[in-house]
């Protein structure tokens, strides 16, 4: 090994090392911030001393060399762009672009390492190894990670896509990615194998995410990220590039850990998952269903809503996904600063699958400046709830359904926020239709809960110019 390799070396190792720092920053609210300056700092360092690696080996090839200016100024041009002009509602779609982005990249680096080994008689395990399992999990990755995109941002129907014979189509197809795979491991380089597996490996990935319904899709979004990360390792290690390695390890365990977390707090398996389907888009429901009975419901105003916090102790906030379809976080947070500047203890309980991504919540409503030691969890939320004078629902549905804890439903067995443990419940809903996994709430017609229907936005935004009337009068 020469002194510049050696060099390059120890600098892809200081950057692995500025991952795992960041990585441990991201697990608290108050340093994920920084943690996440510092893993992009460690990101800089590695693209370029790729850079200056390059040009040390290049020479003259001026082809690798325009390739290689186009790459970083699209990707670093696209990647900016996307980043100051996202929703923060849409950050589960630009998450799995860029899922589908590294795994198919990883891809392509194992791809066109191959293509350089052909005309070799036969590739050494530690080389053909990565290099196959790179081509089938990051092309599985690539197209998943594409079709959750589409699902979540509405070009695809969010509700579980599936067709006669589509499980034995998928077995099937990945019965052929796993045996050109094998095959492609022992002999010659075989280009026309490593195709069969990239294109019986994309069309998995297709089938995989299409039959999965929209309250699944926290869970998706996080086991692709998993994917992307194992590719990603394994393109480390056809290349033999350190840095690619322990950054996809990283990514691969956090999104494992993130995915088995998200599965146990819906009480399903990630088998179950992948096999099942579960939970619709934005349900429609039938004339005559049920769905829209409000003979056992309780309606507010938002002068009602006011009156019940203006003179509350404790509120706790639980937001859900109709709090980031409608963008209402800087509302919920503009209605949470009055009350607590009136001497109301507000927090919010925050599910670990509200949304559509882990953490989607918190992100919202750190966007709007909302104080991180007011946002408690599962478990510190069902703590506090007993002692709760109001608790209000934003758009939540499935995740504070208390059928959950009879057995014999969609949600059985599912750990939920205890909203109906509070002493008064407020929930602001549009309608009285399900939520994603399809069944009725029977929170909404307890006696103690009053609907307020309105769109989030609105119906906060109400609600906040009834409450200056009360705690200014």
């Amino acid at each position: 090994m020469s002194t510049f390799d050696f060099l390059v070396g120890i600098v892809y190792l200081a950057s692995a090392t500025l991952f795992v720092v960041g990585l441990h920053m991201m697990r608290a609210p108050s340093t994920a911030r920084r943690g996440n300056l510092i893993s992009a700092g460690g990101m800089v360092i590695a693209v370029l001393t790729t850079i200056v690696f390059a040009t040390v080996n290049a020479g003259g090839n001026w082809i690798g060399w325009a390739a290689l200016i186009v790459g970083v100024a699209v990707g670093a041009v696209y990647g900016v762009v996307q980043a100051r002009t996202v929703q923060m509602t849409s950050i589960p779609q630009l998450v799995s672009i860029f899922n589908a982005v590294g795994g198919g990249a990883a891809a392509a680096v194992a791809f066109a390492e191959f293509v350089a080994h052909t005309d070799h008689t036969q590739l050494d395990l530690t080389v053909s190894i990565p290099i196959v399992l790179d081509v089938l999990i990051g092309s599985i990755t690539f197209a998943g990670s594409l079709i959750a995109a589409g699902k979540l941002q509405g070009i695809i129907s969010g509700k579980p896509l599936t067709f006669p014979g589509a499980r034995v189509l998928n077995v099937l197809v990945a019965l052929i990615a796993l045996g050109a795979a094998v095959l492609a491991l022992f002999g010659a380089p075989n280009l026309p194998l490593l195709l069969v597996v990239l294109v019986a490996s994309l069309i998995f990935g297709v089938l995989m995410v299409l039959p999965i319904g929209g309250a699944d899709a926290p869970v998706v979004v996080s086991l692709l990220n998993a994917f992307t990360g194992l590719a990603v390792a394994m393109a480390g290690f056809a290349i033999n590039s350190q840095a690619l390695i322990i950054a996809g390890a990283l990514v691969g365990a956090a999104g494992t850990i993130l995915t088995l977390q998200m599965a146990k707090a819906m009480n399903r398996s990630v088998g179950a998952i992948i096999l099942g389907g579960f939970g619709t888009a934005d349900v429609k429901t039938s004339a005559g269903s049920g769905s829209d009975d409000l003979t056992n419901v309780r309606q507010l105003t938002a002068d009602d809503v006011a009156i019940q916090l203006a003179y509350a102790q404790h509120v706790l906030i639980a937001p859900g996904f109709g709090l980031a379809a409608a963008q209402a976080q800087h509302e919920v947070a503009e209605l949470a600063k009055l009350l607590t500047d009136h001497g109301v203890d507000v927090k919010y309980a925050i599910h670990p699958v509200a949304g559509r991504m882990p953490g989607h919540m918190n992100v919202l409503l750190a966007e709007a400046n909302v104080p991180y030691d007011q946002m408690l969890q599962l478990d510190e939320a069902n703590a506090a709830f007993g002692n709760c004078d109001v608790a209000l629902v934003v758009g939540a549905n499935d995740v504070c359904n208390p059928d959950a804890r009879k057995p014999g439903n969609a949600v059985s067995g599912m750990p939920i926020l205890d909203v109906d443990h509070a002493k008064s419940v407020v929930v602001i809903k549009r309608s009285m239709s399900p939520g994603y996994a399809g069944i009725s709430n029977p929170l909404f017609t307890d006696p103690k809960t009053g609907m307020f229907f309105a769109d989030a936005k609105q119906g906060l935004a109400d609600i906040t110019t009834a409450v200056k009337e009360y705690v200014t009068a």
